[in-house]
């Protein structure tokens, strides 16, 4: 199935907001007549927001009337080769000095305090770095357990010597850019006493005690936070590692940081990007009800400058197609005609387990999966209680491919039911939505399980999938 990728529907021009401007003059040798660019990180994009021209003496401004979002920026170099980065925040008005000859020691700033405060860190911190990585060598040629004892002595006080300088910068330099930065990329330190948990009991908490400290320093107000490449990691370790993955967590989750990053566009848009990307492809089957949410919430009755028409519409389609099959929920009735022209209906039929089949008489898949799910009904499923409910889906052949194909294959033992072109026709033109749209149908076979009140307990199963799920359901009856 072809997955839809949102980012490059939704974006528009984006128009930054403040009233004092940006003037960042760059000297950038040995470069001259030619363009370099300004952009910034955007999670794990990079988007260019100016280009200027290098003069006789290799300089270039980069200017404009409304002040930028605070965050880490990027210079780009002539034909996009390479980039090198700066910090922007407050003071929007100061001097580049660059040499790619010596880019490592070569960049200065005049004007700039935040970044004189970044090049002073990555100094330290490069200083510190060289310590820590001879340690860790001499680790890897120690002969004894004495010398490596010692050794791990060592890394462990350069480690932490290195943790309290950053502590003691955030610490003296509260407002700064970097501060921000720096404390939101902590990673929290378990205490000693539930490092080597012995009991469940243990390894609970030391989770509890993880995840409760994860975002200490982070404000989701901080637009800043967006214009970095770290903070969509954090982000998806958060939510991959830490949050219980049920959609009622999910959504709790995202509602407690949309309610903060709310004071804040960048934020804002930041977010629900990264949300509605991750959302509108499901990995797993309850997100649904996550992407739902966001529509419901997030987009149904708003507009944001940043979203096209085009994306709205994506997001509310997508929406839209799963509103009526959201896991846990009751399925969709199905009333179409038997082989016979009898109206039967999918509720019409009662059953402990139901699996209900999307397929399309000449779709060469379904031919090979539906003799599969035969062969389990008939062997398994039946004396489970189980019943089959094939949608035969009117495409390119005709009733006489479904009643041949069904014939051959002796699967009259299901429930089957014809889906033609003229009652999809039939049920949109009077309002009413397709049974395709109502099943999210979007390649044959779609295969939905259901319990005995008809509620979906799986669904885009696989034959094997289905045969697994139903396993673990029987049992916990």
């Amino acid at each position: 199935m072809k997955k839809i990728y949102l980012l490059s529907l939704i974006l528009m021009p984006f128009v930054l907001s403040a009233q004092e401007g940006y003037e960042i003059k760059v000297n950038f040798k040995p470069f001259k007549h030619q363009y370099i660019y300004l952009g910034h990180y955007f999670g794990k994009t990079y988007p260019i927001i100016d280009s200027a021209m290098l003069n006789e003496q290799g300089t270039a401004v980069f200017k404009g009337n409304k002040k930028l979002n605070g965050g880490i920026y990027l210079i780009g170099y002539p034909n996009k080769t390479g980039f090198f980065e700066i910090l922007v925040d407050k003071d929007q008005h100061f001097t580049v000095l660059a040499d790619t000859a010596n880019l490592a020691n070569g960049v200065s700033f005049d004007g700039s305090a935040d970044n004189t405060l970044f090049l002073t860190y990555q100094k330290r911190i490069g200083e510190k770095g060289k310590i820590l990585n001879g340690f860790q060598q001499q680790l890897k040629t120690a002969t004894n357990k004495e010398d490596s004892t010692r050794i791990m002595g060592n890394i462990t006080s350069a480690d932490k010597n290195m943790q309290q300088y950053r502590e003691d910068l955030i610490k003296q330099n509260p407002n700064s850019l970097l501060s921000a930065l720096l404390a939101a990329m902590r990673d929290p330190e378990i205490p000693a006493r539930l490092r080597e948990p012995k009991t469940k009991e243990d390894s609970i908490a030391a989770y509890e005690y993880y995840k409760g400290k994860y975002w200490d320093g982070v404000n989701f107000w901080d637009g800043r936070l967006a214009y970095t490449t770290f903070f969509e990691e954090k982000l998806d370790k958060y939510y991959n590692q830490l949050v219980t993955p049920h959609p009622d967590s999910v959504i709790r989750e995202i509602d407690y940081m949309m309610g903060y990053a709310s004071l804040n566009e960048e934020m804002t848009r930041f977010l629900l990007i990264k949300f509605v990307n991750r959302y509108l492809n499901q990995k797993y089957m309850w997100e649904d009800a996550v992407f739902v949410h966001l529509f419901e919430k997030y987009f149904s009755n708003k507009s944001y400058s940043w979203l096209s028409d085009k994306g709205k519409k994506t997001i509310t389609d997508r929406a839209y197609s799963l509103m009526a099959n959201i896991m846990g929920n009751p399925a969709p009735d199905i009333v179409l005609p038997d082989s016979s022209g009898k109206i039967t209906g999918l509720y019409d039929q009662s059953a402990d387990f139901t699996v209900v089949v999307f397929w399309d008489p000449t779709c060469g898949h379904c031919k090979e999966v539906l003799p599969r799910l035969d062969s389990f009904y008939t062997k398994k499923w039946k004396e489970a209680g189980l019943k089959m409910f094939a949608v035969a889906k009117e495409t390119d052949g005709s009733r006489n491919d479904w009643i041949r194909f069904v014939s051959e294959q002796h699967l009259w033992g299901w429930t089957q039911v014809y889906y033609s072109k003229a009652d999809d026709k039939s049920r949109v033109e009077g309002g009413i939505p397709g049974y395709s749209q109502l099943y999210d149908v979007q390649t044959f076979p779609t295969i939905y399980l259901l319990d005995k009140d008809k509620r979906i307990i799986a669904k885009k199963l696989t034959v094997e999938q289905t045969d697994d799920v139903l396993n673990i359901k029987r049992k916990a009856q």
